[in-house]
């Protein structure tokens, strides 16, 4: 039976499914169809449904944090439909600080392994031990280690060899006891006292500063991965572009800031349909509505094509986007 799509997904494009299933408790996995093509979705705020979606949508919608004190650090364990902010709130209260620089962003805890979320020079990775998942094929919980993990930028395991083929259902993170603030980023290096609650409303005020809010205008968050360079092309493009900023990652790249890129080429309030280039922040697009996934797709290439005629950088998309029965690739230019 078709079900709106629009509501799902914090983009809000107008489609629909032709099933919507709620996962509200474990046991419902095992009975529950996993025929192609399907989506598993938390809160849709990292997804992008282009097209009526010709399969099933699963959303994770389990509940539950348990903290276990240990000698040198706590063990969280958090089931996947927990809201991510929500816990990062939730545990500074408990006085257990180390995720506070990934305050607000947006999504479920059981989402957030898949895209190794980060903000603010932290990177998820950093705090998991280990991810539980339904196994769809054998029908039995696995859990992986977080080295197996495969962790990388926006990346992991899940986004590859365990695409479509296992459902996270719980999230352990192993939060030190000794608190080590990360303030490498601009606006945390001007705080006057260096708390983690300091750090978090920050943080808070900052992505509110920037970002719009996706339930009041629609969009999908930072929309562009940024890009990862080599040391080499880097010293090539400050020839030429002195104040492009950039980050060391690693010992031979650094990553280089995406919505700066777009800025600069004079992207930001540039529309396709009800599409938009949001004015204040241009890594994100925003939806005003009457757009359909065509419009985005052209959004995405005509941003693309720009900054690599400028920059010969090759923008990827870090949202995922659902065609009619697949995840897909939008490339502007070859890498």
């Amino acid at each position: 039976m078709a079900h709106a799509l629009q509501h799902l997904h914090t983009f809000a494009l107008n489609n629909q499914c032709q099933n919507f299933v709620e996962i509200t408790h474990l046991d419902q996995l095992k009975t529950q169809s996993f025929t192609l093509p399907f989506c598993l979705l938390g809160e849709g705020s990292n997804t992008v449904f282009l097209n009526d979606y010709l399969g099933s949508v699963i959303k994770m919608a389990t509940k539950g944090v348990k903290i276990n004190e240990r000698e040198n650090d706590y063990l969280i364990c958090v089931a996947a439909g927990e809201n991510w902010h929500q816990l990062v709130s939730h545990l500074l209260d408990k006085n257990i600080p180390g995720l506070e620089n990934l305050a607000l962003i947006p999504g479920t805890v059981g989402a957030s392994p898949v895209q190794n979320i980060g903000a603010y020079g932290v990177e998820l990775a950093k705090f998991i031990e280990s991810v539980e998942y339904f196994d769809i094929a054998n029908k039995a919980m696995m859990t992986l280690t977080n080295e197996q993990c495969q962790f990388g930028y926006r990346d992991s395991i899940f986004k590859h060899a365990l695409k479509n083929k296992a459902v996270i259902t719980q999230v352990y993170f192993a939060i030190p006891k000794k608190w080590q603030p990360v303030l490498s980023y601009g606006p945390l290096q001007q705080l006057a006292t260096i708390t983690p609650r300091a750090v978090f409303d920050q943080v808070i005020q900052t992505r509110n500063s920037k970002l719009p809010n996706p339930y009041i205008l629609p969009n999908a968050g930072s929309f562009f991965k940024n890009p990862i360079i080599t040391n080499q092309q880097l010293a090539d493009l400050l020839k030429s572009f002195a104040d492009l900023p950039h980050y060391k990652y690693g010992q031979n790249h650094h990553k280089v800031a995406a919505g700066w890129l777009i800025d600069q080429v004079g992207l930001k309030g540039h529309r396709v349909a009800g599409i938009e280039v949001h004015k204040q922040q241009a890594l994100v697009l925003v939806n005003h509505g009457n757009s359909e996934g065509s419009d985005l797709i052209t959004m995405i290439r005509h941003i693309q094509h720009t900054v690599f005629a400028k920059y010969n950088i090759v923008l990827e998309h870090e949202v995922r986007l659902i065609n009619k029965d697949s995840e897909c690739q939008i490339y502007g230019e070859p890498a």
